[in-house]
């Protein structure tokens, strides 16, 4: 992109100081003179509105702190080229601006527009993600919003069977496994178990099993014992009728979303597996060819300027903390402004990495050797992966313990 203008031809220059509430909109010309400056709440309905102004203006550019969210992505869609600009270099670029270096949102958005006016040429624009990176990531979402609506099927159904069959709770190790559901099906209430033409015993149950293939290592024996000595639910013939109603909505409820969440794990392995990216996320200990894998690829994305370096990279999952200070204060906490959907992918993979590498058990221990809590530990260990998986994301390589110095290193020692 060129920053020096041609005669007679009047450039303008985007800056959008990003924040949770308010976006802060600055546009200057080629002199660098303050041409619109406007503030918008930070809703997707003000986004179009936004991207049709800027249009209409004829920016050459948009300069933001941040690389992704739903305002990144209409101003891509709307064809505007975006620069990111960290907030480590806006920060260090305010006292080009300012000899306090004082904060405020119209002058971030200022110094934004302006910075891409004059250095432009070295900043590379933004670019998305590829299509099946973007289907992969919208895939991976959505199973993840079944799998936490199936969570809470399942604790409204443990609620229920509170009231009305206490021993079905816990009488197999999941209660949304088929095993469970067939169950419960049939037995719905501690009544329907304990009176009418199928009552329920160590015969019946035997039987019940062997018709669904049951597999577990718990005898019959046990398995009827827990529901013959659980305590009475102490409900009345209708009572244990109207709860049976509810049992089997929610039966119903739980299987649906959990096959449709399988459903969409094999489409997210098939499409994992077809990725030209694909060897290097799921090369990673305890990553494996699944939802995993799918989740941290579709999350750091496939487009490589993104993340110019690993700190960009943990800064935006919000593995790395955040230092305060000012005069004789000093505080190091956490960072709160960060992707969760990011830092959940990254912490979820560094989580189970420990139980296959030891390198990454070693990091681990020794965080909590030092007094920190799992959560932390567990942080501390994702940023570590950061330098890794950014480094094989860069060259394009599988993740191979050889190279890696910190591994090997443990290893030796």
């Amino acid at each position: 992109m060129s920053t020096h203008p041609t005669q007679g031809v009047r450039r303008l220059y985007a800056g959008i100081d990003w924040a949770t509430k308010t976006h802060a909109i600055c546009v200057v010309d080629d002199q660098g003179a303050i041409t619109v400056r406007f503030e918008i709440p930070n809703t997707g309905k003000t986004f179009t509105g936004l991207v049709k102004r800027l249009t209409k203006l004829g920016i050459e550019g948009v300069a933001i702190e941040r690389c992704d969210g739903p305002l990144v992505e209409a101003l891509l869609d709307a064809g505007h080229q975006v620069f990111v600009i960290t907030p480590r270099q806006v920060k260090g670029l305010r006292s080009r601006y300012s000899g306090s270096g004082a904060k405020s949102d119209a002058g971030d958005a200022y110094l934004l527009a302006d910075v891409l006016r004059t250095d432009g040429h070295r900043l590379t624009p933004l670019a998305q993600d590829s299509d099946a990176t973007q289907v992969l990531r919208s895939l991976s979402r959505t199973r993840k919003q079944l799998v936490e609506a199936r969570v809470g099927l399942v604790n409204q159904l443990r609620a229920e069977l509170e009231r009305c069959f206490p021993g079905a709770i816990g009488l197999f190790y999941d209660l949304d496994s088929d095993v469970s559901l067939a169950f419960l099906r049939r037995y719905p209430t501690q009544h329907s178990a304990s009176s009418g033409p199928r009552k329920l015993t160590q015969a019946r149950l035997a039987a019940f099993l062997r018709r669904i293939a049951y597999c577990g290592r718990t005898s019959v024996t046990e398995l009827y014992a827990r529901v013959a000595d659980a305590p009475p639910a102490g409900l009345s013939a209708e009572e244990a009728e109207g709860h049976a109603v509810c049992v089997a909505a929610l039966l119903k409820a739980v299987e649906t979303v959990r096959d449709q969440a399988r459903e969409l794990e094999a489409e997210i392995v098939e499409r994992l597996d077809a990725h030209a990216d694909a060897h290097i996320f799921t090369s990673l200990p305890r990553a494996g060819h699944g939802v995993r894998a799918a989740a941290l690829l579709a999350e750091i994305g496939d487009v490589r300027a993104r993340f110019p370096d690993e700190e960009s990279l943990a800064a935006l999952a919000g593995v790395a903390p955040v230092t305060r200070a000012s005069g004789k204060y000093h505080a190091v906490g956490f960072r709160w402004a960060a992707d969760k959907k990011l830092r959940n992918a990254l912490v979820d993979f560094a989580d189970d990495s420990r139980h296959a590498s030891p390198w990454a058990a070693h990091v681990y221990n020794e965080a909590i050797a030092r007094g920190k809590r799992h959560p932390h530990a567990t942080r501390i260990l994702a940023r570590a992966w950061v330098r890794v998986i950014w480094r094989c994301w860069q060259t394009n390589t599988a993740y191979n313990p050889q190279p890696h110095g910190g591994a090997m290193q443990l290893l030796a020692a």
